[in-house]
């Protein structure tokens, strides 16, 4: 007995694998850094969709690990459950990656069943009539697959129906459960040490805007005036993970994105316990519909496992945490720092931000105090039509808010796409005077944006003769702009005159300049006036 006892001792150890690997578990990050692409297919006149973000983040996480020596699988807890496992990357390891594994399963009512499958766990029923509990010991017999069986000391049996309230307790976390994300690698390291390394990856659920808001000193009396610029960045995150005091960097530009990174992300989904029993009585009753397990969010590790009262289902109890879209103001205004990504532009935020779980918040990063612009008013014309401005209507002008990205003007930084609200000075305070969206503006580019159809400016422009018939555009023919100007202020407007290489122009003592494709021309119309230009075009050369 003792010669075979001896023998089976040593099959027992050849049996366990030799490649079996330690698991260690990293700490929770030391540092953190979030990189959020925007959502490239969303315009800018595009709401922010916070419920459903389409953008990017680049995350980077320091953390620390002690590894034994020989090989061993590191586990990186509470990762982005939008992680795109196959973009991650972890540096620092002294022998390198091995292999990398994703983590499926996260810990749930269903997932609790199944990693109990062949364990103890403790049932106890309650008796309604007189608040009795019983509790016994039973063994987990069946995964969660719609009916849940136990064996206990007196047989077999199915939850939920002997008809008490019934609720099961568990005294250990099975192994491999996590309650948030897991990510991990397998190394090897022939001294072994504690080492800090940093993991890297792209994650899917993240997305931000810019918003501007300009504030005109005094109220605009003429063609220049100066105001205040401030931009806010709105950062969302759909992910159900912190990243506290995160270095926090966004990037302008429309990155250009060839991967479904959505469907790659495939986050892991915690799966609620859902118990059927066959209905007792007679065939025509119908049972009540099964109720679904309300799982709360999971508390900070370790985390106690305890029964508790739920009629008629199977819980877990842990401290519930509802999860809500927190907007928080920033503590200042800072200036972003500036840099080129590529043809992208990357900004990076001074100072270190939460980004919530679940949440979405504004960061301001941008503080002009003095930003020189002017309005200026944009008429078209078409050298085909011809005008009679005694009969026809004019055509209300369009109103631009037009400054020069460089130092100069008070700006001189890369300006991402958003949208922007004026308000002008009044009697009663700011109120809002337009409101519109901006492009990507690099430093040194003009920034002309649409603001409104003006009610103030009108312009008749076109082709003009006497007999009211049109002229010969094959040689040159005479055009006329008859503008009108009904603000106490005088006013700039700028006139479309036609496509480049569509008519030669002359127009006298105006040097004609290319803008946006259009040879255009300004003018200046005094304070509440009417003004006529005359001018000359012809069909261009080649047509």
């Amino acid at each position: 007995m003792r010669r075979a006892a001896i023998w089976l001792a040593g099959a027992a150890v050849v049996a366990a694998p030799a490649w079996a690997r330690e698991v260690v578990d990293a700490s929770a990050p030391t540092d953190l850094a979030v990189t959020i692409y925007r959502n490239p297919d969303r315009d800018p006149d595009e709401a922010l969709e916070r419920d459903d973000p389409q953008g990017l983040a680049m995350i980077s996480e320091t953390r620390r690990v002690t590894l034994p020596r020989g090989e061993s699988t590191i586990r990186f807890e509470g990762v982005a459950e939008g992680m795109i496992g196959v973009s991650a990357i972890v540096t620092g390891l002294p022998g390198g990656t091995i292999e990398k594994n994703r983590n499926a399963a996260l810990l749930s009512p269903a997932a609790l069943v199944d990693g109990s499958l062949g364990n103890r766990v403790t049932i106890t029923r309650t008796n309604p009539a007189t608040g009795q509990q019983v509790s016994e010991s039973a063994v987990v017999r069946t995964r969660a697959d719609g009916g849940l069986v136990l064996q206990t000391g007196q047989g077999f049996e199915a939850v939920r129906c002997s008809g008490l309230p019934e609720t099961l307790s568990y005294n250990r976390v099975p192994a491999g459960l996590s309650a948030q994300p897991v990510f991990s690698v397998d190394t090897r390291s022939a001294e072994g040490g504690t080492y800090d390394v940093t993991l890297t990856y792209l994650a899917w659920g993240f997305d931000w805007q810019a918003n501007y808001v300009a504030n005109l000193t005094e109220k605009q009396s003429g063609e220049t005036f100066e105001m205040g610029l401030l931009s806010w960045l709105t950062l969302v995150n759909d992910n159900g993970q912190n990243f506290d005091a995160a270095r926090l960097q966004i990037v302008a530009g429309e990155l250009n994105v060839e991967s479904d990174y959505q469907s790659l992300a495939d986050p892991p989904v915690a799966e609620g316990l859902y118990l059927t029993c066959y209905p007792l009585g007679t065939t025509s009753d119908v049972p009540p519909p099964p109720v679904p397990i309300l799982y709360p969010a999971p508390p900070p590790p370790p985390m106690a496992y305890a029964p508790a009262m739920m009629d008629d289902t199977i819980i877990v109890t842990a401290m519930r945490r509802e999860a809500s879209y927190e907007a928080a103001m920033p503590i200042s205004v800072v200036t972003a720092d500036e840099e080129d990504l590529g043809d992208l532009k990357l900004f990076r935020v001074p100072d270190r931000v939460d980004v919530s779980a679940k949440g979405m918040k504004q960061v301001a990063f941008l503080n002009k105090d003095t930003v020189k612009a002017r309005y200026l008013y944009l008429a078209q014309c078409d050298a085909d039509d011809v005008i009679d401005p005694e009969l026809d209507d004019p055509t209300p002008a369009n109103l631009l808010l037009v400054t020069k990205n460089e130092d100069k003007q008070g700006l001189g930084i890369a300006l991402p796409q958003g949208a922007l609200t004026v308000y002008e000075p009044t009697a009663r305070g700011p109120q809002v005077a337009a409101q519109t969206t901006l492009r990507d503006y690099a430093r040194g580019q003009d920034v002309e944006l649409g603001l409104a159809t003006s009610a103030q400016v009108f312009s008749h422009c076109g082709n003009y003769t006497r007999d009211g018939r049109a002229s010969d555009l094959s040689k040159w023919a005479p055009m006329r702009a008859v503008l009108t100007n009904a603000n106490p202020h005088p006013v700039r407007v700028r006139l479309q005159l036609g496509w480049a290489g569509d008519y030669e122009i002359r127009f006298p003592r105006h040097k004609v300049e290319m803008k946006n494709g259009w040879q255009t021309v300004e003018v200046s119309v005094p304070a509440n006036a009417t003004t006529s230009f005359d001018w000359k075009a012809r069909d261009g050369q080649g047509e």
